[in-house]
């Protein structure tokens, strides 16, 4: 039985990135760096199939999935589902102004991420919720095909829990650095991950500096 190639991307490097601020909704552009990393990302798919390319309507993404397009004459479909946790008043700060400000409510979203409410924001199950929506949703429109797929760290950790059937506590455990590259097969009664944040295209910029899920 064929199955539907996905390739799960995050977005290149932006200045919030850099600065380690959360960005979350915030419609933050790439850097100069993260423009590079997703020229170097359209190299490593330059010569593999791609039948579609999705992205989160957020220019951050919708700007790596159009410069990794470009070579297949692909147009990006945006999905506003694939966007990132909305990071609420949060947005813009870093760590330390985090928790500086908001200790109490850090430290119970960092302790149950699932069920925690960022002030003015979203939980991670409610994340899960509707970037597992489009995903099924993409995957059922694809099926058979292989498809480029390109978000944020984020939304991504919790697709990738839901595929493996992992607790939201999860999201703390693995990284996914800007313009990584995961791969999931997807069949009707299961789903496979293939590959996990591989970012070897990086290796001329000395290798990957950007993780989290900011």
């Amino acid at each position: 039985m064929q199955g539907t190639r996905v390739y799960l991307v995050r977005h290149g490097e932006t200045e919030w990135n850099n600065s380690g601020r959360y960005q979350g909704h915030s419609d933050v552009d790439l850097s100069s760096k993260g423009r590079l990393q997703a020229e170097l990302l359209r190299e490593r798919f330059r010569h593999i199939s791609l039948d579609g390319v999705y992205s989160s309507d957020l220019s951050r993404a919708r700007e790596t999935a159009v410069t990794i397009a470009a070579p297949h004459g692909l147009e990006v479909n945006t999905v506003t589902g694939l966007r990132e946790i909305n990071f609420g008043t949060w947005e813009g700060l870093t760590y330390q102004e985090i928790v500086a400000s908001f200790p109490c409510e850090w430290e119970a979203w960092r302790r149950d991420p699932a069920n925690k409410i960022v002030p003015g924001g979203e939980s991670f199950r409610q994340v899960k919720e509707r970037v597992w929506e489009a995903f099924n949703g993409i995957v059922r429109q694809e099926m058979g095909r292989s498809i480029l797929l390109v978000a944020h760290g984020g939304s991504l950790r919790t697709l990738i829990c839901a595929i493996l059937g992992l607790d939201l506590t999860a999201v703390w455990r693995f990284r996914l650095d800007n313009t990584g590259v995961s791969i999931v097969d997807c069949y009707d009664d299961k789903h496979i991950l293939v590959l996990l944040n591989d970012t070897h295209h990086l290796e001329t910029l000395g290798g990957p500096d950007g993780s989290g899920i900011l």
